[in-house]
């Protein structure tokens, strides 16, 4: 994926204040092209700059356009953005889908096609028109709430970009990390040294630690905890099972409940 290749056009968007919080979404993502089918009198720069906080020289590079066409005649692929689906709106991509799309298309920034993949965004009321769909090669769809599936302009922009995004991050290998959560083995490891530790101290009667090794075992995948958390809840139970044979070496008649 090369960032650098994937412009965002907004098609006669009606508040000043939202095209700010777009150029601040595609700053978030490290996204900066950004082209507007409409006229650059009609905006208000000031409520621009107030939301776009530093990133409203995205707004000032802008270019605009008197269409779709116009303002993607350069790019490779311009997908037009939408909710509804419909006979005339063909296959739509889902964000995840689309970005693997555009990386295929955009290259590397070190291996660079030069080829432009441009996502288009209308109107806050009305979306994209079937007529400005028409002027796009494919759509995408950000699936939301039957009940209120409309989302704010800036927030459709940052759906998208972010994964774009993170698209970008995969192809070079900088994904964030994930949670790495542990195996079953990893798991019984743990709950055997509990179980020991807890049975040391008498907690249980033989007969129970079947049960009590299967409640550990669930608990703890369900929790799916790291391997630095692991090791100290095995350090708490061997503490713990240490400090009870000092105490009982100084109270050798203190007999521990077992249950």
């Amino acid at each position: 994926m090369n960032l650098k290749n994937i412009v965002i056009i907004l098609d006669h968007p009606d508040e000043s204040r939202n095209i700010g919080a777009v150029c601040r979404a595609m700053a978030n993502n490290d996204i900066k092209e950004l082209r507007i089918v409409g006229n650059r009198d009609d905006y208000d720069i000031e409520h621009i700059h107030v939301l776009a906080i530093h990133a409203g020289y995205i707004f000032d590079n802008a270019h605009f356009y008197n269409s779709i066409i116009e303002a993607t005649k350069d790019c490779s692929i311009s997908a037009g953005t939408t909710r509804r689906r419909g006979k005339k709106r063909g296959k739509l991509y889902l964000p995840e889908e689309f970005a693997q799309k555009a990386s295929e298309i955009t290259g590397t920034e070190t291996r660079n096609t030069d080829s432009k993949v441009a996502v288009i965004f209308g109107n806050e009321r009305t979306g994209l028109t079937d007529d400005q769909l028409s002027q796009c090669t494919v759509g995408v769809t950000i699936p939301s709430s039957d009940d209120f599936g409309s989302l704010n302009l800036s927030h459709a922009v940052q759906i998208i970009c972010y994964h774009l995004f993170r698209e970008n991050l995969a192809a070079h290998n900088k994904a964030v990390k994930s949670y790495q959560s542990l195996s079953l083995e990893r798991i019984d490891s743990t709950v055997k040294t509990i179980t020991d530790n807890l049975k040391e101290i008498g907690f249980f009667k033989m007969p129970g630690r079947e049960e009590m090794e299967n409640f550990w075992r669930s608990i703890l995948s369900r929790a799916s905890m790291s391997e630095s958390e692991v090791q100290y809840l095995e350090k708490i139970f061997s503490k713990i099972s240490g400090l009870n044979k000092k105490t009982h070496e100084k109270n050798p008649k203190k007999n521990p409940e077992k249950i």
